[in-house]
């Protein structure tokens, strides 16, 4: 088993974060640890580091990355970033400096082939990041009905194409079971008309991540985890989020935005009764981008969007001074 992990929006994510040498981080999507590095780098004997991954590879290879790290205490647990102020609790930590959410598949999970997340090579349609869930993306295509596979794949994909490839699905199986990412690729194809797949992405694509969504969870586990994130940050803390697709980075979006402002008066109101204030303040209103020179390097991050956002100082001095 090999990690490759090139950490998206390295830099703007690390000063992002602005470490305090010091203090206690929490990467919630280990991964590779490319992330993780940066930030242990950046910490002193007095800091103290959190990995947080639901899937077994990332454990197993986070171990022997963290095993030789000597200047910084470190701990890795396996479980959802959702989980954070559970996981934080289990370690008698109240409160935290900085988090890093780099929410969706990793490259580690699309390029091994058996975990079968990926539309490019034949495996069985599985899709667990982490592999103690029941459910499969086989379970999925075999079970839920032609309405619900619609709205899965409408909703989570996107899809332009979603009801014809709902309504091949349901009758492709009534004939033989699809199990395999190359029947499911194939079913898709004949779905989607030969005009439409000319151009744009590979035509498997926005159903195969509205499978992965679908399995995972992923957006209910993100609407959480970044309530979750902000209860325990420390006043002066910084939470940065990654997203890849619309659909997250329109929850991490909407999510700031009632933090920012939770006050639910009327507008008519002069003053606020509902005594409701602000929880944060956005360190960017605009989502930071990669550039071209990390395009190159980089392909995979083309479509990550990295937000910001600073917990509110409630009244104590700013951890930092």
């Amino acid at each position: 088993m090999q990690f490759v992990h090139v950490p998206v929006l390295k830099d703007e994510t690390i000063e992002g974060l602005a470490i305090n040498p010091s203090g206690i981080y929490v990467d919630g999507t280990f991964g590779g640890g490319g992330h993780a590095r940066e930030i242990i780098s950046r910490l002193n004997g007095n800091g103290f580091f959190v990995g947080i991954d639901q899937d077994q590879d990332a454990i197993e290879n986070g171990r022997t990355m963290l095993s030789e790290i000597k200047h910084t205490k470190c701990q890795l647990v396996r479980d959802n970033f959702s989980n954070i102020r559970t996981v934080l609790n289990n370690l008698h930590i109240e409160s935290v400096h900085g988090i890093l959410l780099d929410i969706g598949v990793s490259s580690h999970q699309l390029d091994t082939t058996e975990r079968g997340f990926s539309y490019m090579h034949d495996a069985k349609l599985d899709m667990r990041m982490d592999q103690r869930m029941a459910l499969t993306a086989a379970d999925i295509i075999a079970t839920y009905p032609e309405e619900e596979l619609l709205r899965v794949i409408r909703d989570y994909g996107e899809e332009k194409w979603a009801s014809r490839i709902a309504h091949f699905i349901v009758k492709e199986r009534e004939t033989a079971p699809i199990t395999t990412t190359g029947q499911l690729v194939e079913v898709i194809k004949k779905a989607v008309p030969a005009g439409a797949r000319k151009d744009g992405p590979h035509p498997a694509k926005r159903t195969f991540q509205a499978l992965r969504i679908e399995v995972n969870d992923e957006l209910g586990v993100l609407k959480k985890a970044i309530r979750e994130s902000v209860a325990v940050l420390k006043p002066g803390g910084r939470l940065c989020i990654i997203t890849f697709h619309s659909l997250e980075d329109r929850i991490v979006k909407q999510t700031f935005k009632e933090l920012e402002n939770p006050c639910t008066c009327p507008p008519s109101l002069p003053v606020c009764v509902c005594g409701k204030k602000p929880v944060i303040r956005l360190v960017n209103r605009k989502p930071i981008v990669p550039g071209e020179e990390e395009l190159e390097l980089n392909p995979r991050a083309r479509s990550s969007k990295l937000r910001i956002a600073e917990k509110l100082d409630t009244g104590l001095k700013s951890y930092w001074k």
